[in-house]
């Protein structure tokens, strides 16, 4: 049912795409149909649209590249797969009703800052894309892909004219190879959706303490002892870094350090503070020999990876393991050296020149930061505005990363309306301002594998592209959810498996082709928030993650829109077609938990969820009794009153580590009803 509410809101959006006239800047048309994400600077939509048939036809013109001819076959492929035309090869022969002209080069190796704008023109027989570099083509060419939609005439694209260019020049997704190694095809499948949102920088952490997943030739025990077998050539390494320029996309690598550095010490135990290195997680930073290693590594790998930034880490080091050797007190001793922390200053000081030496510029998280930290380093928050803004007023370039943990389940409208210049950054001044070069999505691996993945960082990632992108202005939320629901759907055919996870995954679990009452429960659950999951469950690198927990997306769609007609009608705002809504899924949820309760009884996995569906028919019971009420405008017992709110409460709390999240908007309804 969730399904084809769905389908139908997209069948009514893109019609209405189709035939509404909205001249002017789409900033002021935020109830337009544009279902563009990031949207961009400035559109003028016109009258008409542009039809994609068999006879499309596409040329390059002007400045040509390799890579420019690979972005086009790029372009025909995703162009094909949702219209089922086969585009591929015919469109490149057909008379060219698209021209796309570059003005020239971009940079050798992608600089931070090169110019990314486009200009697209679209009339109903033609389309011209204008960029001066072939970034910018890239950009213009996701744009138009966004436009496609189906109509009673066919696919076509609307009549507009779009001057597009970024906000931030630092737009990036994190993916943390250093708890759980994530396999090359997750990574390329992943470069394709930051290429479809217009994301720029793909940062790459590839060491932890559970792993060091990257080869080095020059000290092989890195990989050999501390991967499992399982790691990047440099090979590898080098295929993707080709891979994301294609796209537009930089590679800056991340080696953690002075902590979080176990891993290395499998094979060169002699780096660490411990006596027992396999107890330790920091590397000593007293040894001359621990520099020696660390330039011999740096310039390898600094190397293998073009990009004008290092990332070095320096996150969560904790001094206990200095503070308590005797041997590295005696080293702070005579050298004046205070704590731990003053000890880090001094490693980040010697790591900072060795990467400079390498021509390279070092990036690093928030504790990298003090006086005398050289201006030109890049301090990534994972602190808060507030933390990036005080870096600005240093005098330091920084990017954003608090409030885009896509690990921790947050809804997409929490982490769209967290921006890089907002709370006290708002009153930086603009050269200040001009010091915040962004932020980053952070795909953080410790309770979350290759395999659930895609639906953990997408659709909500392309919110965080749209803050990162669009004008500071652009903050209209039931907006923002129309339009992704539409791109979610769009990035399914870049080969994105976000909306493929959860339905595979609940097969497996159930041992059935297609378990419609899991379905059911699934659709209205969600992971706790934050780290909350941390604390229901225990986690370490070798547990399955085959739970509905880990199936699910961090949102849930049907819950969110249950939620929003449950405030409408109880502020008497709702339609009758809402009211039936809202009956339908409530009756859909009594009656489930006798068809679930039979299919958990099969499975060990599913076991779990009985007092889950148990309690969503109850709570479903609750409603309706409520929506009764309250269309009846009925006079309810206090008493009873109050005993389904507590019940309610208590159905909202975690239980097999989920949230049942229509609990809370149930509740809404009985607290608008009146006692007698």
């Amino acid at each position: 049912m969730a399904n084809s509410r769905v389908a139908g809101f997209i069948d009514f959006l893109l019609l209405a795409f189709c035939t509404l006239n909205l001249p002017g800047n789409l900033l002021a048309q935020e109830n337009s149909s544009m279902a563009i994400m990031p949207l961009p600077a400035h559109i003028v939509q016109g009258e008409g649209e542009f039809l994609i048939d068999g006879s499309f036809g596409i040329a390059l013109k002007g400045f040509k590249e390799a890579r420019l001819e690979r972005a086009q076959q790029r372009f025909l492929d995703t162009l094909s797969r949702e219209t089922g035309i086969p585009l591929w090869r015919e469109a490149i022969l057909n008379p060219p009703h698209f021209t796309v002209q570059t003005a020239g080069p971009s940079a050798a190796v992608q600089q931070l800052g090169e110019d990314e704008s486009y200009h697209l023109e679209i009339s109903t027989t033609d389309v011209q894309l204008n960029a001066p570099n072939p970034i910018g083509v890239i950009r213009g060419l996701q744009t138009f892909l966004q436009l496609v939609r189906v109509t009673p005439k066919g696919f076509s694209v609307p009549v507009v004219s779009i001057d597009d260019k970024p906000r931030f020049p630092w737009r990036g997704l994190l993916i943390d190879s250093g708890h759980r190694f994530v396999p090359i095809p997750t990574v390329k499948r992943n470069l394709d959706g930051m290429e479809a949102v217009k994301l720029n920088v793909f940062h790459w952490r590839f060491a932890d303490n559970q792993g060091f997943h990257v080869e080095s030739k020059i000290f092989p025990r890195l990989q050999e002892k501390g991967s499992g077998g399982f790691y990047y050539s440099q090979d590898e390494v080098r295929e993707i870094v080709a891979y994301a320029r294609d796209r537009g996309i930089r590679v800056v690598p991340e080696f953690d350090m002075p902590c979080h550095t176990t891993s290395w010490f499998l094979g060169y135990p002699d780096l660490a503070s411990s006596q027992d290195s396999t107890q330790s997680s920091a590397i000593d930073p007293t040894r001359e020999s621990t520099y020696k290693f660390l330039a011999g590594f740096i310039g390898e790998m600094a190397a293998l990876f073009p990009d004008s930034y290092f990332h070095t880490g320096g996150d969560e080091c904790d001094a206990k393991e200095w503070e308590t050797n005797p041997r590295i007190q005696e080293f702070m001793r005579s050298h004046a050296i205070k704590d731990g922390a003053a000890l880090q200053v001094l490693f980040t000081a010697r790591i900072q020149k060795i990467v400079a030496d390498r021509k390279k510029i070092m990036e690093g998280w928030d504790e990298i930061l003090q006086p005398n930290t050289p201006k030109d380093v890049v301090i990534q928050s994972w602190r808060g505005q507030n933390s990036l803004a005080e870096a600005a007023r240093s005098g330091y370039r920084g990017v954003l990363s608090a409030g885009y943990y896509i690990d921790l389940n947050q809804s997409a409208a929490e982490h769209y309306l967290v921006d890089p210049l907002g709370d006290t950054a708002a009153t930086l001044t603009p050269d200040q301002k001009a010091r915040v070069l962004g932020g980053e999505a952070t795909m953080w691996t410790d309770i979350v594998s290759y395999e659930n993945m895609d639906n953990r960082i997408w659709p909500r990632t392309a919110a965080i592209a749209e803050r990162l992108w669009s004008p500071q202005q652009v903050q209209d939320v039931d907006w923002m959810y129309k339009r992704l629901t539409i791109v979610s759907l769009k990035l399914g055919y870049y080969g994105l498996r976000h909306r493929l996870i959860t339905d595979e995954m609940l097969e497996r679990m159930s041992g059935e082709l297609d378990p419609v009452p899991l379905k059911v429960l699934a659709a209205i659950v969600q992971p706790p928030r934050l780290y909350e999951r941390q604390q229901l469950r225990a986690f370490t690198d070798f547990t399955p993650l085959n739970h509905l927990d880990d199936a699910v997306p961090p949102e849930s769609d049907t819950a969110r829109e249950f939620n929003e007609i449950a405030k409408r009608i109880v502020s008497g705002k709702a339609n009758p077609q809402e009211w039936q809504q809202a009956r339908q899924w409530l009756v859909l949820w009594r009656d489930n938990d006798a068809q679930l309760q039979p299919l958990l009884a099969r499975s060990y996995l599913l076991q779990e969820l009985s007092p889950v569906s148990r309690n969503l028919s109850r709570v479903a019971e609750i409603g309706l009794e409520a929506l009764d009420n309250l269309h009846e405008n009925r006079l309810v017992s206090p008493d009873s009153r109050q005993r389904n709110i507590e019940f309610l409460k208590a159905s909202g709390k975690p239980q097999a580590v989920l949230l049942l999240m229509v609990a809370p908007s149930v509740e809404l309804l009985v607290q608008a009803t009146r006692t007698q």
